[in-house]
């Protein structure tokens, strides 16, 4: 539920804790609109008597065209995966090589692009982040970003560094700056005066993401100075709770268990919410025996001390690659007649996990489920995993003959003799050995790592306490040689390249969190129904399984299709369209050709009286740009 007040006579409203002024709901000032990462704004120029004027009114690159003219060499990707903020009539994100650019936000025009300082990372070894964070007001306004190892904060009316924070205007975040480090994309957030900071040092030159040395722990600093406030130890280390669940001392080994995507927080409480990764290896476990926390956990942190509040593991020894992708959703919701503080996470198994966000109580049973054994040699898989009562899974969950493509009996046929290839069966059946002497291919698991859900989350609507999640139905091979497998990718294609599986391939479902229950579910997008081997069957959408972020207004859900840069997906996924769904009905009432897919997450704010939406897309042949769409 939203809890609307009078103050003065502004109106304000609370979501997540964080209270906002009517004149703030015109920015987008977070990566999900607001620090609960809802997705949602509340601005309502663009309504069901507007939305046929609905056009595209200016695209502007995704980096300074200046830059590209200065290194001719550079060749940035086009995997552009930034939310920008909106704060003040201005717009700031993160361009494709990480540098914080400010723009018009009624043109895309460029304002200032942050300026190198001596030892920041080559161009060629940085991307985008995720997102931005900011501090402050007015004159005092600062923008935090992370490029390579190093945490900045700039003025936001210049781009120059502000020089009281740390070492002139940034701090190193490497553990010995004699070690060469790149800081993987990180997305920091500012919770009650402190800078929280997750992300993961790869090492130069091996880019071994499962190395004991590299470490996933998560980082507070003084927003003020700079100063190191705290370390939580993703990993626990000797004396610390959590130990006994890395058996024969494995937790020394550390590694991963990262926060990689994004934070969520409650400014009221002053918590911080992490969603944690996966332990080394994603597949792989022998060496790690035990349930791993805090692997695949999500973990309530106090922000002013780093103190653990409350945690809860979504998967034990994890071997599927399951990591939390996305920060949990917060909002006031009622559950049973009861306005609860909700914490709601979407998962890549296409469970949803809600719990109260002070106290970390479930808001529906979660019940201990016996799941299958390993056969792997030396792998002991956890004999339980948690699954919840309510609501229902929001994406197909296990490998079967029944989950097969039945377009024609001959396609089924063909699908059926590819599956006999590998193992399969119900959720968590776990990896295996290729090649052995059942002469199995490894194990064919639903949903694989790309989900379900991932980075791109979900949306939630605080009037109503409804989620909207857009999820892939996409299969993927578990095995002990996962990086050398016999195939060229662990995606498996169906019958004449058409997916192994039955339709939609992506699709978007409503779920009331105040009762648990479904209300619709629609495909996002045609898929491949255009297909010679499909030809003549006059088959309805099939979905896209491509990954795109939802945005959400009064009236609308607005959803593109995802793309196809940068990652091994199938051969069908991503598209071109951007989409206004009926919320209530899920129905179509808007669509645009932008000219490639999707890429960063739509955002939406009010510049000069007039409501915009922005997008960020790119594909392999489409340079990165933002899109703006607003009323004629």
């Amino acid at each position: 539920m939203r809890a609307i007040k009078v103050v003065g006579l502004a109106l304000a409203i609370t979501v997540g804790g964080t209270t906002a002024s009517a004149d703030d709901q015109a920015d987008w000032a977070h990566f999900g609109g607001d620090l609960g990462d809802t997705k949602y704004s509340p601005l309502d120029q663009i309504n069901r008597e507007t939305i046929e004027r609905l056009k595209v009114v200016w695209r502007a690159p995704a980096t300074d065209p200046k830059l590209l003219t200065e290194n001719p060499r550079l060749s940035p990707s086009n995997n552009f995966r930034n939310a920008p903020l909106v704060i003040d009539d201005v717009m700031y994100l993160s361009n494709q090589v990480g540098q914080v650019e400010a723009r018009n936000p009624g043109s895309g025009a460029l304002i200032w692009r942050q300026a190198e300082l001596e030892g920041a990372p080559s161009l060629s070894f940085t991307g985008a982040s995720r997102a931005l964070a900011h501090w402050g007001e007015g004159d005092t306004l600062r923008i935090v970003t992370i490029r390579g190892p190093y945490l900045y904060q700039l003025n936001a009316r210049t781009g120059e560094v502000v020089e009281d924070f740390g070492d002139n205007g940034r701090v190193d975040l490497r553990d010995d700056p004699k070690n060469l480090f790149l800081w993987k994309a990180p997305a920091p957030i500012v919770v009650k005066g402190v800078i929280v900071v997750g992300g993961q040092p790869i090492a130069t030159g091996t880019g071994d993401v499962n190395k004991a040395s590299l470490t996933g722990d998560v980082r507070g600093y003084d927003v003020r100075t700079g100063e190191h406030l705290w370390t939580f130890h993703t990993v626990p280390r000797e004396g610390e709770p959590g130990t006994e669940t890395w058996e024969n001392e494995s937790w020394r080994r550390g590694g991963k268990t990262k926060v990689w995507s994004m934070f969520s927080a409650d400014e009221e409480l002053g918590y911080v919410y992490l969603p944690l990764s996966a332990p080394p290896s994603d597949y792989y476990g022998v060496s790690r025996p035990g349930d791993n926390l805090y692997s695949d956990a999500l973990v309530a942190l106090d922000a002013r001390t780093g103190k653990k509040v409350w945690h809860y593991q979504t998967v034990h020894h994890d071997l599927w690659d399951y990591d939390l992708p996305t920060p949990p959703m917060l909002a006031d919701i009622k559950v049973n007649g009861k306005l609860r503080k909700a914490a709601i996470q979407v998962t890549k198994m296409a469970y949803v996990f809600a719990f109260d966000r002070a106290t970390g109580e479930p808001l529906f049973p979660i019940i201990e489920t016996p799941v299958p054994a390993s056969t792997m040699p030396g792998e002991k898989a956890s004999a339980t995993q948690p699954i919840p009562v309510k609501p229902e899974p929001f994406d197909r969950q296990g490998m079967s003959e029944d989950q097969l493509i039945d377009f024609t009996p001959a396609l089924r046929a063909e699908a059926i003799e590819i599956l006999n290839n590998y193992v399969y069966g119900e959720m968590y059946t776990a990896p295996s050995v290729a090649g052995g002497s059942d002469g199995k291919l490894g194990t064919l698991y639903l949903p694989g790592w790309v989900g379900g859900a991932n980075w791109n989350g979900a949306a939630l609507d605080p009037q109503t306490g409804v989620i909207y999640v857009p999820s892939v139905t996409v299969p993927w091979i578990g095995r002990d040689n996962y990086r050398r497998p016999p195939e060229s990718k662990l995606y498996l294609e169906g019958p004449r390249g058409l997916p192994l599986i039955k339709p939609p391939y992506g699709r978007i479902t409503a779920i009331d969190m105040n009762s648990g229950e479904h209300i619709w579910m629609v495909p996002n997008g045609d898929g491949p129904r255009d297909h010679p081997a499909l030809k003549g069957l006059d088959l309805p959408q099939l979905g896209q399984a491509g990954r795109a972020a939802p945005l959400l207004t009064k009236e609308f859900l607005f959803l593109g299709e995802g793309d196809l840069v940068g990652i091994s997906m199938p051969k069908f996924s991503g598209g071109n369209m951007f989409r206004a769904y009926d919320k209530q009905t899920g129905d179509v009432v808007w669509e645009v050709d932008l000219g490639a897919g999707t890429t960063s997450p739509p955002i939406s704010y009010l510049f000069e009286g007039k409501q915009y939406i922005v997008v960020g897309i790119g594909g392999v042949d489409h340079p990165a740009e933002l899109v703006a769409l607003s009323i004629d």
